[in-house]
């Protein structure tokens, strides 16, 4: 096999991969719009003093150090949508929840992200 055989192999490859991990995110997004649509219980997962800096209109504030403690307040939701700055302490949360045996946990990662969802 020659070099240039090879390189453009890796390079097919890798927009394959790359082609994937997009359409992955595009029905990720279009399945968290749906969500968020249907109704969902958004809780914002950060401290109370990035809460009260902005967040999404209907959302409640439970900080991921929180969960655990305000674990019923889960309880019964269809669907609960949690996030936060960058999407690792709804991360987190998500774990948390998941490992209480509560259902329909989205990760909607960053607020920003949710917010351009609902529009405010």
């Amino acid at each position: 096999m020659n070099f240039s055989f090879l390189v453009f192999s890796l390079a097919l490859v890798l927009g394959m991969v790359s082609i994937q991990n997009e359409s992955y995110a595009q029905r990720n997004q279009s399945e968290l719009v749906a969500i968020i649509q249907s109704g969902a219980f958004l809780v914002d997962v950060r401290t109370p003093q990035e809460f009260a800096e902005g967040s999404i209109k209907g959302a409640v504030n439970i900080p991921h150090d929180q969960i655990q403690q305000q674990i019923s307040k889960f309880r019964g939701k269809k669907s609960i949508v949690v996030f936060c700055r960058s999407g690792s302490r709804s991360n987190q949360a998500k774990a948390i929840l998941e490992s209480n045996q509560i259902k329909n946990i989205f990760n909607g990662g960053s607020w920003m992200n949710i917010k351009s969802i609902v529009g405010k």
